[in-house]
């Protein structure tokens, strides 16, 4: 049997980038997936999760939005685990209040306040970011890990007009008090950069990171990645939920690299593309602090070395025409 058959999940957010994969795992498992999106007939939206696998007998889309209360109470009602993985992702914005910080805060505990009405819902599992953990104006030396112990500072975040990173902070704050409050279980999955093969046919931001290097510029940024495989932060939430043990916060970062380096895999992996090959400033390049993978191992995480997930990244940008 497996590990999912006869049990319903409900994934928010489900057409983004880590819900489709995670839609994806979860139906190879045999679970029933409430899926929720923003317009179900929204074909451009919808076309490749109903073409998964195991979608016809087992997939079920809803409409439902972050900012209208109430609109997943019908959703989550009879699903074990709800997997809270919608949320703006958005670098640049003219308006951060309502097109960042509400639908993250308020969309989060919107979706808590529908889970908190049904008994069925033993534990809900939030995507929230490596943002939560790292921004809080200390040094990142070579000596320095990083681990679930840290938390970023939003005043720090709101004076640098980090807006994304601010409201990564909010809602998962507000979703650790209103789990204290209501005595609710949640788990958060705090990802680094996520890269990997897209199932949407839409560039989300991340995958541009890696497009950028192998577009055509004529050099590549003088900072460190953390990246993380999307399969792996798929099955990460996945583990958080079958896991009865599990607990608080896990950060995902497979791998810490400066930009010089990563140039220099997907080099020796697609020897034919134009790639950068000096770095936009003289400066010395920044020193890599690492984060711990104590705790996501413990989970039972698994790691895709950094070279497949490139390679599996440029391909997948290559066969939807990105280039």
């Amino acid at each position: 049997m497996s590990c999912g058959e006869s049990k319903v999940v409900c994934v928010t957010g489900a057409s983004g980038f880590i819900a489709s994969w995670l839609v994806k795992l979860l139906l190879q498992r045999g679970y029933t997936v409430k899926a929720t999106v923003r317009d179900p007939n929204d074909q451009k939206k919808t076309e490749h999760l109903l073409s998964l696998e195991g979608a016809k007998e087992r997939l079920h889309l809803f409409k439902a939005d972050l900012l209208d209360e109430g609109s997943f109470d019908s959703v989550v009602d009879g699903c074990e685990c709800v997997f809270h993985t919608a949320s703006s992702v958005l670098l640049s914005v003219t308006d951060p209040q309502a097109e960042l910080l509400d639908p993250a805060l308020k969309g989060t505990l919107n979706v808590l306040e529908s889970c908190v009405k049904v008994p069925s819902v033993k534990r809900v599992v939030i995507t929230s970011s490596i943002a939560t953990v790292a921004f809080n104006g200390k040094p990142e030396t070579s000596d320095v890990t990083i681990d679930e112990t840290w938390f970023s500072d939003p005043a720090f975040c709101e004076k640098s007009k980090l807006w994304y990173v601010l409201s990564k902070i909010l809602a998962e704050q507000a979703a650790w008090e209103f789990a204290k409050e209501k005595g609710i279980d949640i788990v958060t999955i705090n990802p680094a950069w996520v890269i990997g093969p897209l199932l949407q046919p839409t560039l989300n931001l991340s995958a541009e990171q890696v497009l950028n290097l192998v577009n055509g510029k004529e050099q590549f940024p003088n900072k460190n990645y953390r990246f993380v495989d999307v399969r792996d932060v798929a099955n990460a939430h996945i583990l958080a939920f079958e896991n009865p043990s599990a607990w608080g916060r896990y950060c995902l970062v497979g791998s810490t690299n400066h930009c010089s380096e990563i140039v220099k895999m997907l080099s020796s992996i697609f020897p034919t593309l134009t790639l950068p090959d000096k770095c936009a400033d003289d400066e010395p390049f920044p020193p890599t602090c690492q984060v711990s993978k104590e705790r996501a191992q413990s989970l039972g995480v698994k790691y895709t070395l950094l070279e497949v997930t490139l390679k599996d990244t440029v391909e997948s940008l290559m066969a939807k025409n990105f280039f």
